[in-house]
């Protein structure tokens, strides 16, 4: 006796997509594509050929699509269920334990890449650091789109630390990724970094996420800054910069789009010039960078 045949991709598509519209995920046609391509390992190009195609799905991969299905709905994140986030071009590895990396972050991991891209046109090697780097998304990217830098990068979390370890050996093996504190971190480059850059937590205490993907799974050491306004780790941030670049390099700290203004009194100081802020892709204030003062050549800010 032979077995019915499976389910075509469209209908799986489809009915996939109403059931998590229903449970609230705005990209509810988007994921429900990419749990199907990850599910029949193919890329969601090919997924949509399939589709058009009318191609019977396997009976158990059609089950193990309902089992990611459901999770979904329940509002784990697509990136633990597909083990993946997209950034900048790469995949990365990522799941429980680890802050998934946002599109925001793109623009910010972008004024570092652009500072050290200028440092190397001069004829240098950039030495750039990651402070509260998580699953290494921004240390990576900088060690794959300038190969002249030599990056550093360090996490406190150990869980955290265990998924960058993964992405930098898949990556960019020639990373130099430490676990510690940032605060404290990488004190023999002291007055020797051209460009620091972070994304630190900066969530104020009171400002639960509204999103289930991110209140109940990334961790609140990635998401909780301390502080009544958010910028306890944020300041130890930029103290850490303070010590580590040289006259003229560049700090680039993401923050939320209310703490701009906090962000600016943090590097109101002496020691910091050329303060300014930038926007991301949805044109809300998420960055701040400055130049460290004092003699050296200083590095153009790229534009917000």
């Amino acid at each position: 006796m032979t077995s019915a045949p499976g389910p075509s991709p469209r209908d799986l598509l489809a009915a996939a997509t109403t059931r998590l519209a229903a449970a609230g995920v705005a990209s509810a046609r988007v994921d429900a594509e990419l749990l199907l391509a990850h599910v029949l390992a193919v890329e969601p190009g090919r997924l949509r050929v399939l589709a058009v195609l009318g191609e019977a799905v396997d009976p158990a991969a059609a089950a193990r699509f309902e089992e990611l299905l459901d999770q979904r709905r329940a509002r784990v994140p697509l990136q633990h269920l597909t083990g993946r986030a997209a950034f900048r071009g790469l995949e990365l590895a990522v799941g429980p334990g680890v802050f998934v990396p946002r599109p925001e972050t793109e623009v910010v991991a972008g004024l570092a890449v652009d500072a050290a891209r200028e440092v190397a046109a001069a004829g240098g090697a950039p030495v750039v650091v990651d402070l509260c780097t998580g699953s290494a998304a921004i240390a990576v990217a900088l060690a794959r789109e300038v190969p002249a830098a030599r990056v550093h990068a360090v996490e406190l979390d150990p869980m955290a630390h265990a998924w960058a370890q993964r992405n930098v050996e898949a990556l960019a093996p020639g990373l130099d990724l430490r676990l510690g504190d940032a605060h404290a971190a990488f004190g023999d480059l002291d007055g020797q970094v051209d460009v620091v850059v972070s994304n630190p937590p900066y969530v104020p205490p009171g400002a639960v996420p509204v999103d289930p993907e991110v209140r109940e799974h990334d961790p609140e050491l990635a998401l909780y800054g301390g502080g009544p306004d958010g910028l306890e780790v944020p300041r130890r941030v930029v103290a850490a910069a303070a010590r580590l670049l040289r006259p003229g390099g560049l700090l680039v700290v993401e923050h939320a789009e209310v703490q701009e203004a906090g962000a600016r009194r943090m590097l109101a100081g002496p020691g910091w010039t050329g303060v300014r802020g930038h926007r991301d892709l949805a044109g809300r204030p998420r960055a701040t960078s400055a130049r460290r003062a004092g003699r050296g050549e200083p590095l153009r800010v790229p534009a917000p």
